[in-house]
């Protein structure tokens, strides 16, 4: 569907074009030879499209395989007002992921509060950026092992790749690329419409490289 000349001119940051080519695009023994994408339904250039487009942007280009929370007092103001409503509060989290994730994930998405450290242990990775402990347990259960093991997963090409086809699958987003609505399927993935301008970029450079 895309090849391997495609997806480098469609991601020519990314450090690991081959390996992500062969998670997405490549047949498969374990699934009798099938591709990861054809085996979730992802099978027309339409579909396909929608897909890389909403993967390129969540990220980074295909180049980074967890959220990045390294974020700068001022940062934190902004990105996240509910959780630092002050100066003060945001300069003891700034430049401390791991603290930021527990304190912004806390208490939703089936994690525990803040010191039980789960916001950290589930938060986004995977090329969708699967986020969340109830997110991360319903991956897992499709594929029989714990959300702890679905985590690391995830940091993987495989397991990357997998998730996000997984969860285009299980919120029906294949539906939203046939009918074309691009601005509700960024909205099932992002919970809005952050980084519209980049997703829709990437949509239409795809679209052309597929000669949609």
């Amino acid at each position: 569907m895309l090849t391997i000349k495609q997806f480098k001119e469609f991601a020519p940051h990314t450090k690991y074009p081959e390996q992500w080519h062969d998670a997405l695009f490549a047949p498969q023994k374990e699934l009798n030879g099938a591709t990861l994408l054809n085996d979730y339904d992802i099978n027309t250039p339409v579909r396909v499209a929608a897909f890389m487009a909403q993967c390129h942007h969540e990220s980074g280009g295909f180049v980074y395989l967890s959220e990045n929370l390294n974020y700068k007092a001022s940062g934190l103001l902004k990105t996240f007002p509910k959780y630092f409503p002050d100066m003060a509060t945001a300069q003891k989290y700034e430049r401390n992921p791991r603290a930021i994730a527990n304190r912004v994930y806390a208490n939703r998405m089936g994690n525990g509060p803040e010191e039980s450290g789960e916001g950290w242990k589930f938060a986004g990775k995977g090329l969708i950026q699967l986020t969340g402990k109830d997110n991360m347990t319903r991956f897992a259960m499709s594929l029989e092992i714990t959300p702890e093991e679905a985590a690391e997963y995830l940091q993987t090409f495989e397991g990357a790749a997998q998730s996000a086809c997984w969860f285009w699958e299980s919120n029906n987003l294949n539906n939203y690329a046939d009918s074309g609505d691009f601005l509700t399927l960024t909205k099932k993935i992002n919970g809005g419409t952050k980084g519209m301008d980049d997703r829709e970029l990437q949509h239409a450079r795809i679209r052309r490289i597929l000669g949609i």
